[in-house]
Protein backbone atom coordinates (compact mmCIF):
# COMPACT_ATOMS: atom_id res chain seq x y z
CA UNK A 1 0.00 0.00 0.00
CA UNK A 2 1.46 3.40 -1.07
CA UNK A 3 2.20 6.19 2.14
CA UNK A 4 -0.65 8.78 2.36
CA UNK A 5 0.08 11.64 0.40
CA UNK A 6 -0.73 14.40 3.26
CA UNK A 7 -1.38 14.48 6.90
CA UNK A 8 -5.06 16.12 6.13
CA UNK A 9 -5.75 13.00 3.76
CA UNK A 10 -5.37 10.53 6.60
CA UNK A 11 -6.20 12.76 10.08
CA UNK A 12 -8.77 14.67 9.18
CA UNK A 13 -11.80 12.75 8.01
CA UNK A 14 -11.25 10.75 11.65
CA UNK A 15 -11.43 13.56 13.49
CA UNK A 16 -15.15 12.69 14.82
CA UNK A 17 -13.98 9.30 15.67
CA UNK A 18 -11.01 10.90 17.34
CA UNK A 19 -13.11 13.21 19.47
CA UNK A 20 -16.06 10.27 20.61
CA UNK A 21 -13.84 8.16 21.50
CA UNK A 22 -11.67 10.64 23.78
CA UNK A 23 -14.90 11.89 24.99
CA UNK A 24 -16.05 8.75 26.08
CA UNK A 25 -13.07 8.06 27.85
CA UNK A 26 -12.31 11.53 29.61
CA UNK A 27 -16.06 12.03 30.12
CA UNK A 28 -15.62 15.58 29.92
CA UNK A 29 -15.77 17.46 26.55
CA UNK A 30 -13.42 20.20 27.12
CA UNK A 31 -10.86 17.75 28.13
CA UNK A 32 -11.52 15.65 25.18
CA UNK A 33 -11.39 18.31 22.83
CA UNK A 34 -7.93 18.83 24.71
CA UNK A 35 -7.13 15.21 24.30
CA UNK A 36 -7.61 15.33 20.43
CA UNK A 37 -5.52 18.36 20.19
CA UNK A 38 -2.73 17.05 21.76
CA UNK A 39 -3.32 13.64 19.80
CA UNK A 40 -3.48 15.40 16.50
CA UNK A 41 0.35 17.52 17.52
CA UNK A 42 1.65 14.06 18.15
CA UNK A 43 0.22 12.68 14.63
CA UNK A 44 1.73 15.58 12.88
CA UNK A 45 5.01 15.11 14.51
CA UNK A 46 5.44 11.65 13.92
CA UNK A 47 3.66 11.27 10.92
CA UNK A 48 6.45 10.87 8.74
CA UNK A 49 7.03 7.56 10.37
CA UNK A 50 3.62 6.79 9.41
CA UNK A 51 3.92 3.61 7.18
CA UNK A 52 0.36 4.16 5.45
CA UNK A 53 -2.27 1.54 6.56
CA UNK A 54 -5.58 2.05 8.49
CA UNK A 55 -5.26 6.06 9.71
CA UNK A 56 -8.40 5.60 11.52
CA UNK A 57 -6.89 2.92 13.77
CA UNK A 58 -3.45 4.95 13.77
CA UNK A 59 -4.94 7.96 14.95
CA UNK A 60 -7.37 6.68 17.36
CA UNK A 61 -4.45 4.69 19.05
CA UNK A 62 -2.44 8.34 19.58
CA UNK A 63 -6.01 9.96 20.80
CA UNK A 64 -6.12 7.02 23.05
CA UNK A 65 -2.66 7.54 24.38
CA UNK A 66 -3.55 11.24 24.97
CA UNK A 67 -6.45 10.43 26.68
CA UNK A 68 -4.79 8.20 29.33
CA UNK A 69 -2.57 10.25 29.47
CA UNK A 70 -4.79 13.34 30.68
CA UNK A 71 -6.66 10.34 32.91
CA UNK A 72 -3.22 9.65 34.60
CA UNK A 73 -2.00 13.50 35.03
CA UNK A 74 -5.87 14.48 36.54
CA UNK A 75 -5.74 10.76 38.70
CA UNK A 76 -2.18 10.75 39.62
CA UNK A 77 -1.71 7.93 37.56
CA UNK A 78 -4.60 6.62 39.04
CA UNK A 79 -6.60 5.75 36.11
CA UNK A 80 -10.73 6.09 37.42
CA UNK A 81 -13.18 8.01 35.72
CA UNK A 82 -15.93 9.91 37.64
CA UNK A 83 -19.51 8.39 36.19
CA UNK A 84 -21.36 11.10 37.35
CA UNK A 85 -19.71 14.55 35.86
CA UNK A 86 -22.92 16.25 36.23
CA UNK A 87 -23.57 16.99 32.17
CA UNK A 88 -26.10 15.93 30.39
CA UNK A 89 -24.57 14.26 27.11
CA UNK A 90 -23.40 15.85 24.18
CA UNK A 91 -26.81 14.52 22.25
CA UNK A 92 -28.06 17.43 20.76
CA UNK A 93 -26.21 17.28 17.45
CA UNK A 94 -27.25 13.60 16.96
CA UNK A 95 -31.15 14.28 16.75
CA UNK A 96 -32.18 14.15 13.15
CA UNK A 97 -34.15 18.16 12.18
CA UNK A 98 -36.94 16.31 10.28
CA UNK A 99 -37.93 14.46 13.75
CA UNK A 100 -41.04 15.45 15.29
CA UNK A 101 -40.96 16.63 18.83
CA UNK A 102 -42.13 13.48 20.27
CA UNK A 103 -39.69 11.37 18.20
CA UNK A 104 -37.07 14.06 18.86
CA UNK A 105 -37.72 13.55 22.90
CA UNK A 106 -37.59 9.84 22.93
CA UNK A 107 -34.38 9.57 20.79
CA UNK A 108 -32.78 11.84 23.36
CA UNK A 109 -33.94 9.88 26.30
CA UNK A 110 -32.84 6.73 24.41
CA UNK A 111 -29.38 8.01 24.01
CA UNK A 112 -29.11 9.61 27.68
CA UNK A 113 -30.05 5.81 28.77
CA UNK A 114 -27.38 4.57 26.51
CA UNK A 115 -24.68 7.05 27.69
CA UNK A 116 -25.77 6.26 31.15
CA UNK A 117 -25.31 2.76 30.77
CA UNK A 118 -21.59 2.94 28.91
CA UNK A 119 -20.71 5.42 31.76
CA UNK A 120 -21.54 2.44 33.96
CA UNK A 121 -18.88 0.62 32.74
CA UNK A 122 -15.41 -0.10 33.70
CA UNK A 123 -13.07 2.08 31.13
CA UNK A 124 -11.05 -1.00 29.38
CA UNK A 125 -14.53 -2.37 28.41
CA UNK A 126 -16.51 1.03 27.85
CA UNK A 127 -13.61 1.37 25.77
CA UNK A 128 -13.90 -1.99 23.69
CA UNK A 129 -17.39 -1.34 23.24
CA UNK A 130 -17.45 2.01 22.08
CA UNK A 131 -14.54 1.26 19.51
CA UNK A 132 -16.42 -1.80 18.49
CA UNK A 133 -20.06 -1.01 18.42
CA UNK A 134 -20.11 2.70 18.08
CA UNK A 135 -17.04 3.08 15.19
CA UNK A 136 -17.65 -0.01 14.59
CA UNK A 137 -13.79 -0.94 14.12
CA UNK A 138 -12.60 -4.29 13.91
CA UNK A 139 -11.33 -6.75 16.12
CA UNK A 140 -8.10 -6.63 14.80
CA UNK A 141 -8.17 -2.63 14.92
CA UNK A 142 -9.38 -2.06 18.37
CA UNK A 143 -6.51 -4.79 19.42
CA UNK A 144 -3.85 -2.56 17.85
CA UNK A 145 -5.63 0.90 19.50
CA UNK A 146 -5.70 -0.58 22.90
CA UNK A 147 -1.79 -2.92 22.81
CA UNK A 148 -4.24 -5.99 23.84
CA UNK A 149 -4.19 -9.50 22.00
CA UNK A 150 -7.43 -10.06 20.07
CA UNK A 151 -8.95 -12.47 22.87
CA UNK A 152 -8.69 -9.71 25.68
CA UNK A 153 -11.11 -7.80 23.19
CA UNK A 154 -13.10 -10.41 22.39
CA UNK A 155 -13.54 -10.90 26.19
CA UNK A 156 -13.58 -7.24 26.83
CA UNK A 157 -16.58 -6.63 24.37
CA UNK A 158 -18.41 -9.80 25.74
CA UNK A 159 -18.29 -8.73 29.28
CA UNK A 160 -19.28 -4.89 28.27
CA UNK A 161 -22.03 -5.90 25.94
CA UNK A 162 -23.30 -8.42 29.20
CA UNK A 163 -22.71 -5.89 31.83
CA UNK A 164 -24.82 -3.26 29.45
CA UNK A 165 -27.69 -6.03 28.91
CA UNK A 166 -27.96 -6.86 32.36
CA UNK A 167 -27.73 -3.11 33.41
CA UNK A 168 -30.60 -2.19 30.69
CA UNK A 169 -33.27 -5.18 32.14
CA UNK A 170 -32.30 -4.35 35.84
CA UNK A 171 -33.53 -0.89 34.83
CA UNK A 172 -29.88 0.88 35.72
CA UNK A 173 -28.14 2.57 36.38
Amino acid sequence: MPKPSSFASVALPHLNAAYNLAHWLLRDATEAEDAVQDALLRALKYFSSFSGGDGRAWLLQIVRNAAYDRLAAKHGKHLAIPLDDGEDPPADFLRDPGDDPEAALMRKQDRGQLDALLASLPVELREAVVLCDLEELSYRDIAQITGTPIGTVMSRLWRGRRALRRAAQAGEP
